[in-house]
C-alpha cells in the first residue's frame, strides 16, 4: 500500500507540472505574438535591377589583328561613369572567357573606374607627359588632395569629353605583352567607350591611379588616344 504522503507529494508534483506547463504556453503564445506583430505584412519588393538596353562593343581578334563590332543587351546603370564602367567590363569579361579571339586575364574586375572630365577645345591638347591630366583628376581619386585650378575647357554638361579609364595593376601585369595585342586592347576600349557615349573625344589611361609608362612594355599609356578615330569602319582595321 502506497503511504499517504507519497501520494500527496505526486498529487503535488503532478499539479505543478501542468501549471509550469500553462505558464509555459502562454509565454510562447505571447512570444509568438510579438514576433508576428513587428512582422511588415506587405509583400517585399523585388531589388531594383537595371533594364537591358543595347550597347555596342569593339571586339578585338587577335587572328586578323582587327576590331569588329558586336552588339550586347546588358543591364546598365543610370549615369555615364557607372555605365562605361559596366559596358567595358563586358568586354574585358569576353576576353577573359576560354577560347577568346583576344585572350586577356582579369575580366570586369580590371576596370576600377571610369570619370570625366571636360575636352580641351582643341582636341589632343593634353600634355603627352600628362602633369595636367593628374592635377584635374587627383581630387577624383584622392578627395583629400588639393584642388588645381581648372584649364580652359568646353562645357562640361553638353560639350566633347575626355574619359579617364582606371586600370587595375593586376590587368596590366598578366595582359599579354606585344605591341599588336596591347594596342588592339587600348583601342578596343576607346572605341566601345565612343561608340556608347559619343561625346568621348578623347581616352587616358591610368594603372591604379597613377600614369604607367606602357600597357605591358610596348602601348604607350602617357599618350591620349583620339575616340573617334579609333573606330574602324566596315572592312577596316583600326
Amino acid at each position: 500500500m502506497i503511504p499517504r504522503y507519497q501520494t500527496v507529494l505526486f498529487a503535488v508534483l503532478l499539479i505543478a507540472s501542468l501549471v509550469m506547463g500553462a505558464v509555459l504556453w502562454q509565454l510562447r503564445d505571447r512570444a509568438h505574438k510579438r514576433m508576428m506583430a513587428d512582422q511588415d505584412p506587405s509583400p517585399s519588393s523585388a531589388p531594383a535591377v537595371a533594364p537591358n538596353e543595347q550597347a555596342t562593343l569593339f571586339v578585338a581578334n587577335d587572328a586578323d589583328n582587327a576590331l569588329s563590332q558586336q552588339s550586347y543587351a546588358l543591364p546598365l546603370p543610370d549615369g555615364d561613369n557607372a555605365r562605361a564602367r559596366a559596358i567595358l567590363g563586358r568586354l574585358l569579361d569576353l576576353y577573359a572567357a576560354p577560347n577568346a579571339p583576344h585572350p586577356v586575364q582579369g575580366g570586369s574586375g580590371s576596370v576600377s573606374e571610369v570619370f570625366f572630365i571636360p575636352a580641351p577645345a582643341q582636341p589632343g591638347s593634353v600634355p603627352a607627359n600628362g602633369s595636367d591630366l593628374l592635377a584635374s583628376t587627383g581630387n577624383l581619386l584622392h578627395p583629400n588632395a588639393p584642388q588645381s585650378q581648372p584649364a580652359q575647357t568646353a562645357d562640361s554638361q553638353t560639350g566633347p569629353q575626355i574619359a579617364i579609364v582606371n586600370l587595375t595593376g593586376s590587368f596590366a601585369s598578366a595582359h599579354p605583352s606585344g605591341l599588336e595585342t596591347e594596342t588592339l586592347t587600348l583601342l578596343s576600349i576607346c572605341a566601345t567607350l565612343h561608340a556608347n557615349l559619343p561625346r568621348i573625344t578623347e581616352v587616358r589611361f591610368l594603372v591604379d591611379g597613377a600614369e604607367k609608362a606602357t600597357l605591358a612594355g610596348h602601348a604607350d599609356l602617357t599618350r591620349t588616344y583620339m575616340a573617334a578615330q579609333t573606330t574602324p569602319t566596315e572592312g577596316q582595321h583600326p
